[in-house]
């Protein structure tokens, strides 16, 4: 489908998760609305205790809802008592994995392209019983650099702005990381990650999410996909921007962010590669710019400099 041609029509349920955004909220809903789901399930949580500009943006946000005008099984799981990003999103997912076998999930500051939904759906029905593969994402975070010649490649890292996948592999979701210790983590990532230093900047998000130090529902789904060796879908293309960046946000807050508000583009025609596994150095240039690798490396290097040079001296005066 050109983006100039009529929305393509998604086959696949979604789930809306919202809060108290409804400028950003408004946009991603007249996406999700040219692609008319037959089945869309929102999720809310309630404002935060003592927060008055909570009370009238999440019920504006909510509002946005009741446009809802074409044919549409409409579910909602509105909260009544504020859960926090990392409990309301997890529940959210968790209910609509309950009810679908598969589906698309959008925030409410993860926008679209047209032909996401297109994107997901195909991919969603061709790996369906394809084990190997447990996420599909829109969101690419390359920076217009591609990997191979199809639409898209496959990584070991999940995206999870906008995305899609299967109840299958939401069974594993492990929001507290109970089924994981710390002192076997090392070691499993050795077997993912090449680089000593990806591998401290996972461990220590992984003990400070599991410590409750972290609000995040994400990360686990990352351990969750590397800890059961699944393979992670990425676009050529970028298919979602997220438009959320700013002070009000939860996580997002930095304006200048590299991933704030990337263009959109469209993907006409899905041609799948022919082997099925992880680019790694796609995965790599990605986690050093995200983790600052190389600044870490060069004050890892001067740091060993310096300790070289003093045993040399202490061995240079031992011998006078």
């Amino acid at each position: 489908m050109s983006v100039t041609d009529t929305p393509y029509q998604t086959k696949s349920a979604v789930l809306f998760v919202i809060f108290n955004r409804p400028d950003t909220t408004q946009r991603v809903f007249e996406q999700i609305r040219a692609a008319k789901p037959a089945r869309l399930y929102v999720a809310a949580d309630a404002p935060r205790p003592d927060n008055t500009d909570d009370i009238l943006q999440c019920r504006e946000a909510r509002s946005i809802i009741e446009e809802v005008d074409w044919d549409c099984e409409l579910k909602t799981l509105f909260k009544q008592n504020n859960a926090g990003c990392k409990d309301a999103v997890s529940s959210a997912i968790s209910w609509f994995f309950k009810h679908e076998e598969e589906g698309i999930i959008l925030e409410d500051d993860c926008l679209p392209a047209h032909s996401f939904f297109k994107f997901c759906d195909t991919l969603l029905e061709k790996y369906r019983d394809d084990t190997r593969i447990r996420h599909i994402t829109g969101f690419n975070p390359k920076q217009a650099r591609k990997w191979g010649d199809n639409t898209y490649y496959f990584s070991n890292r999940t995206h999870v702005w906008g995305w899609a996948s299967w109840r299958r592999v939401w069974n594993d979701y492990d929001k507290d990381l109970n089924k994981y210790s710390n002192d076997e983590v090392r070691e499993k990532l050795r077997n993912i990650f090449d680089d000593p230093l990806v591998v401290d900047a996972w461990v220590n998000i992984f003990t400070e999410v599991k410590a409750g130090r972290i609000n995040s529902w994400a990360y686990q789904l990352d351990f969750a996909n590397f800890f059961n060796n699944g393979l992670v879908i990425i676009p050529n293309e970028n298919l979602i921007s997220n438009i959320g960046f700013g002070a009000n946000a939860t996580h997002t807050i930095d304006l200048d962010n590299v991933y704030a508000n990337n263009p959109l583009h469209e993907i006409d025609e899905i041609t799948n590669p022919v082997f099925i596994v992880p680019e790694k150095q796609a995965d790599l240039y990605v986690l050093t710019r995200d983790f600052n690798i190389e600044e870490k490396r060069r004050k890892q290097n001067a740091f060993n400099g310096k300790v070289k040079r003093w045993f040399k001296s202490v061995f240079k005066n031992a011998a006078l």
